[in-house]
């Protein structure tokens, strides 16, 4: 049964850093591109970035570009999402989820990705 678990998230002070962690099962992750995401109270989900299967390109939102880095460790089949300089407003759950077609390039709408993990949540404040 194909499984995402999300881990790293906690309350941090604005310019901290935390490293976000989805862990895959029933599934090799590298064959699909992952996405993470994000929703923020009374807001829409949002996309934060992705990578692809295979070669691993990766693409962000604006609002996270140069602060935020993701990357994939195919032999423990994990993306993890490194956060730098963060910010109260990446205040959020986040989630990573898996694209439903083999082998599909990035992009960061949320109705391509059909595996979803239960998300984890992300605090910044003083």
């Amino acid at each position: 049964q194909l499984q995402l678990v999300e881990s790293g998230g906690g309350l941090v002070q604005p310019g901290g850093s935390l490293r976000l962690s989805c862990a895959a099962s029933g599934f090799t992750l590298d064959y699909y591109a992952i996405g993470w995401f994000r929703q923020a109270p009374g807001k829409e989900r949002e996309g934060v970035s992705c990578i692809s299967s295979r070669v691993g390109s990766t693409i962000y939102a604006d609002s996270v570009k140069g602060r935020f880095t993701i990357s994939r460790d195919n032999a423990k089949n994990t993306v993890y999402l490194q956060m730098n300089s963060l910010k109260p407003e990446d205040t959020a759950v986040y989630y990573c989820a898996a694209d439903g077609i083999l082998f599909r390039r990035c992009v960061l709408s949320a109705a391509d990705f059909t595996s979803w993990g239960q998300g984890t949540q992300v605090t910044v404040s003083s």
